[in-house]
């Protein structure tokens, strides 16, 4: 879509303040009379409901997340070996292949795929099946 083909209506302008009584926000500009939120520069927290106990303190809290203390990790695939030039497999061959990003360290091997060739392997993490079937064909793991 173009912006010469945008339906009428889509693009609500902005509410124009302080310009007259004429406009219906003239005056307190939609702020009301005094106190904090008619002054500038001020903002409410995230969940403030006017000093009354907010309602995320009410609720009991459940579960526990682990995400904070685990370590980002990327996956590669056997299916997914066959991209990469060469039979050795580690950090700098997977980023050049495009397999996992630039700024990843820590690799994990999935058992996922065939593997057609014997691969030299040094990654940091890899699965039992994914073990089983480089060494069944005739690859090695450097790391181990």
């Amino acid at each position: 879509m173009k912006e010469n083909e945008i339906p009428a209506g889509s693009n609500k302008g902005k509410r124009r303040l302080g310009r007259g009584e004429g406009n219906g926000h003239g005056k307190t500009c939609c702020r009301g009379h005094k106190g904090a939120g008619a002054r500038a520069g001020y903002s409410l927290r995230a969940g403030f409901e006017g000093g009354q106990m907010p309602l995320f303190r009410k609720l009991p809290q459940r579960g526990f997340n682990r995400t904070r203390f685990q370590t980002a990790c990327s996956v590669v695939n056997l299916a997914d070996l066959s991209k990469v030039a060469g039979d050795k497999i580690d950090l700098e061959t997977l980023k050049k292949a495009g397999l996992i990003r630039p700024n990843s360290k820590i690799v994990k091997l999935l058992g996922t795929g065939d593997v057609d060739k014997a691969y030299s392997v040094d990654v940091t993490l890899a699965s039992k099946s994914a073990k089983e079937k480089i060494e069944a064909a005739g690859g090695s793991f450097l790391s181990e």
